[in-house]
């Protein structure tokens, strides 16, 4: 018996969460690396966002599966519209471009698979909530 394609796709945020988290720490010290401060707004907003706010809904998955989807997909959203902006638009420097050259690579690899992973998982969690039956 195979799984059904919503647990499936469940299966696949899942991972695809923990994922976004090792990218976002290595991101963040290739942040550090690069000498490249936050304010303290976006400091908040990297904490709440995109750290706690995808692991805050894989842990309300479990006992309410579309809340939890909900939550990560608002948050992946939030999460790759913040990093898109500020890594690949804005002229400042945590614009990839800026980057002092020896961290450039890993900065701009990480914050590339960020937006990849952001993307595909709002894209999931967005199919979960809309398909699952809340608990």
């Amino acid at each position: 018996m195979g799984m059904t394609k919503p647990r499936s796709l469940t299966f696949w945020l899942c991972a695809l969460v923990v994922t976004h988290l090792i990218v976002s720490v290595v991101h963040g010290a290739a942040h550090a690396q690069a000498h490249v401060d936050l304010s303290p707004a976006a400091a908040v907003f990297v904490i709440a966002v995109i750290f706690a706010g995808p692991l805050a809904g894989l842990a309300l998955m479990w006992p309410a599966e579309r809340l939890g989807g909900w939550l990560i997909a608002v948050t992946l959203s939030a999460s790759l519209a913040f990093g898109v902006i500020n890594h690949f638009i804005l002229s400042s420097p945590d614009h990839v471009a800026h980057v002092a050259a020896g961290s450039r690579t890993l900065f701009a690899t990480t914050a590339a698979l960020s937006a990849v992973l952001e993307a595909a998982g709002a894209w999931m969690a967005w199919q979960v909530a809309r398909e699952r039956v809340g608990s």
